[in-house]
C-alpha cells in the first residue's frame, strides 16, 4: 500500500471511466493503473490519461502493488463479478451505480467487503456534489420545516439502436438501472427507507424498461415520485417539498445544478439562489470522499452506506418486477 495518497486503478476504460478519469485529475487524485481485457484499449486509455500502469486483464489490475483504491466501471451487469475479485484481492472499491442489477448481488458485495475489511461505496456521485451539500445543510437547519415530498424526473433519448448496452438485458440493460436510479437515490436519501411501492411503465419483449414511474411511500411518512426514460427527453427536475417551504432543483438535478428555495408562505419570491463555481463533470468529490473515508479507518460512507445501496437496489426490484407483471 502506498504511504501518500492513494493510487487508484480503473477496472473498465469505457465512457464513465473517462469522465472520472478526467475529473481525478481536476481534483488532484494519483491515478495509477487502468486493466481491461483488452491491451490496446488500456493502453489506448492509459495514453489518453497518462497512466503509468496498463494491465491486459482484471486480474493483473487487482494484482498491482501500487493501486489502492479501484473504480469498477463495467456495465453494472458485472459489478459483482469485478468487485468480489478485487475485494478478494484486497483492494478498496469505488462501484459506479448502480451498484449492481439485483438487491441479492448487492448484499452479496457486501459481505464480501465486510468480511474483508475492504472499503467500498456505490459512486453516487450526485450525493458528493456541491449543490447537495447545500441542500443537505437547508434541510438539517430546518429551513423547509418537515420534509415529506420529493419529486424527480431523469428522462433522456438515448441510443437505443441493435447493439446498444442499454437493450441488452445480459449488460443490465433498461431506464431504471441507468437514469431512474439517480430518482430513486434522492427519495431514499432524503425521506429514508421506502415501505410501499407502486409502480408502471414500459418494457419490451426482451424484460428490458424503456420507461416507467413509480409512487414510493416511506418509513416516515414521505411520499416521492420518481419517473425515467430512455426513450424520450423529460424535465430533469427535482423538488423537495416540507412544510415551511420547497427547494427546486435545476436540470439536470444529478448533476452540477442551480436551486431556488421558496417559503411555504410566498412561493413566488426566491428565499434562496444557489448557483456553485463548477469545475470539471464533479465526480472528483465522490473520490475526495473515498480517500477520506480510508484516511480515517471507515469502510463505508456515511453519505453513501452499503445498506442504504442494498436497500436501494431491492426498491429497484420491486419496481422492475411490477413493471414486467403488467406485460404478462
Amino acid at each position: 500500500m502506498t504511504t501518500t495518497s492513494p493510487g487508484w486503478g480503473i477496472l473498465g476504460p469505457g465512457r464513465i471511466a473517462d469522465a472520472f478519469a478526467r475529473d481525478l485529475a481536476t481534483g488532484g487524485h494519483r491515478l495509477v493503473a487502468v486493466g481491461s481485457r483488452n491491451g490496446e484499449r488500456a493502453a489506448a486509455f492509459a495514453a489518453e490519461h497518462g497512466i503509468p500502469n496498463v494491465h491486459a486483464s482484471y486480474e493483473a489490475l487487482v494484482a498491482d502493488p501500487d493501486v489502492d483504491v479501484i473504480y469498477i466501471a463495467t456495465p453494472h451487469s458485472h459489478h459483482r463479478e469485478h468487485a468480489l475479485l478485487a475485494i478478494e484481492g484486497g483492494k478498496h472499491l469505488l462501484i459506479e451505480k448502480a451498484i449492481t442489477t439485483s438487491g441479492d448481488d448487492a448484499q452479496a458485495i457486501v459481505d464480501a467487503a465486510r468480511a474483508k475489511g475492504v472499503f467500498v461505496m456505490e459512486a453516487m456521485w450526485t450525493r458528493f456534489l456541491p449543490t447537495m451539500v447545500a441542500v443537505r445543510e437547508r434541510i438539517a437547519a430546518g429551513d423547509l420545516g418537515d420534509v415529506v415530498a420529493v419529486n424527480a424526473d431523469h428522462s433522456q433519448m438515448l441510443d437505443l439502436s441493435p447493439g446498444s448496452r442499454l437493450i441488452e438485458p445480459s449488460l443490465g440493460g433498461g431506464a431504471l438501472l441507468d437514469l431512474g436510479v439517480y430518482c430513486v437515490s434522492l427519495a431514499h436519501a432524503v425521506l429514508g427507507p421506502v415501505t410501499r411501492i407502486q409502480a408502471s411503465g414500459v418494457v419490451d419483449a426482451a424484460g428490458v424498461d424503456h420507461r416507467g414511474a413509480a409512487i414510493l411511500e416511506h418509513a416516515g411518512g414521505g411520499i416521492s415520485t420518481v419517473t425515467f426514460s430512455m426513450e424520450t427527453l423529460g424535465s430533469n427536475r427535482a423538488t423537495i417539498s416540507g412544510t415551511d417551504g420547497v427547494i427546486e432543483l435545476d436540470p439536470a438535478f444529478y448533476t452540477w445544478t442551480r436551486y431556488a428555495r421558496r417559503h411555504a408562505s410566498d412561493h413566488a419570491a426566491i428565499a434562496e439562489a444557489f448557483e456553485p463555481d463548477m469545475l470539471g463533470r464533479g465526480m472528483q468529490f465522490q473520490a475526495a470522499e473515498v480517500e477520506l473515508c480510508i484516511a480515517s479507518g471507515k469502510l463505508e460512507s456515511e453519505l453513501m452506506p452499503l445498506d442504504e445501496s442494498v436497500a436501494i437496489m431491492r426498491v429497484m426490484d420491486e419496481i422492475l418486477r411490477q413493471m414486467r407483471a403488467l406485460e404478462l
